[in-house]
């Protein structure tokens, strides 16, 4: 079974608890050339940033994806006196108490209150409760992506419905310019043939056979039918991209450049304002379909 169109579009989350510790994974992506993952991690994570990558790296192709990272301890934080802080303001209290007749020796809370006494107690984690907790942050990783991966598919699958319509426009419009420009060819001749006719009729100075070849050649030149034949065979190219779906953003892009190309000399072809309005329709629609194809994987 054909993997589905992904959009580049996307957004994940996944938490969890392990070993004291509470973690929180946020994903999100946007379109992009290539694939740029940009990893934001708390300070003692940035181990864990090449196996992300390289996970990141199999389950995408493109998009600019932005992975957060954030952790907090569930447990409150515990608090040390700092020894040499202690010492320092013991002293001064109780060199100021000696100072002041009456006064009370120095309280044990009020020293402990002072800012700088007390400190949060370093973290002391065995070498299981670390790798436990690390296990358990990568799995989270894991499940977001695979919640991103889903993301873009459902919007991929949103983007293939609009995408198919649009390309029914376009073959429609296709299928227009094809009957108005049946009799282009023969139409400009003829009128390339009496505005001839009527300078020689003024100047002459070429045989009849030699004006006909002439205007032969520039009716040739207003021909559109190539064009309309090209673009038929970017359609079929197109539904047979939509139908392979995976990863095919790069050549669609490409593609849809091909389509603007033949709307264009459609326009400078056309001899009719009929077929002139319906190759503005044509480069309208084709406008539409890129700004939809710049969304794909």
């Amino acid at each position: 079974m054909a993997a589905p169109l992904a959009s580049m579009t996307g957004f994940a989350r996944s938490a969890g608890t392990a070993g004291g510790l509470s973690w929180a994974w946020e994903l999100r992506s946007v379109n992009g050339r290539g694939l740029d993952v940009r990893l934001r991690l708390p300070s003692g994570f940035d181990a864990l940033e090449p196996g992300l990558r390289e996970a990141a790296g199999k389950a995408l192709k493109r998009g600019n994806v932005t992975a957060n990272l954030t952790v907090a301890r569930q447990d409150a934080p515990k608090l040390t006196p700092d020894a040499a802080a202690l010492e320092q303001v013991l002293t001064l209290a109780l060199t100021l108490a000696a100072r002041i007749p009456g006064a009370a020796p120095p309280r044990a809370e009020a020293l402990l209150a002072l800012p700088g006494v007390l400190r949060p107690a370093a973290a002391v984690e065995d070498e299981a409760t670390g790798e436990a907790q690390a296990a358990a942050v990568r799995a989270g990783f894991a499940e977001a992506l695979a919640g991103l991966v889903g993301s873009r598919n459902g919007e991929g699958a949103r983007l293939l419905a609009m995408l198919t319509g649009q390309l029914d426009e376009v073959a429609a419009l296709r299928a227009q310019a094809v009957d108005e420009a049946a009799d282009q060819p023969a139409a400009q001749r003829a009128r390339m043939l009496d505005a001839v006719r009527g300078l020689l009729g003024e100047v002459p100075s070429l045989p009849e056979d030699r004006i006909a070849q002439e205007v032969a050649i520039l009716a040739s030149r207003s021909d559109v039918r190539e064009e309309l034949d090209r673009l038929h065979s970017h359609i079929e190219a197109a539904r047979a991209l939509l139908a392979e779906a995976a990863s095919v953003g790069r050549r669609f892009d490409f593609l849809v450049q091909e389509f603007n190309r033949e709307a264009n000399t459609l326009c400078s072809k056309s001899a009719s304002v009929a077929l002139t309005a319906t190759g503005l329709k044509l480069k309208a629609a084709i406008e539409q379909l890129r700004e939809q194809v710049a969304n794909i994987e």
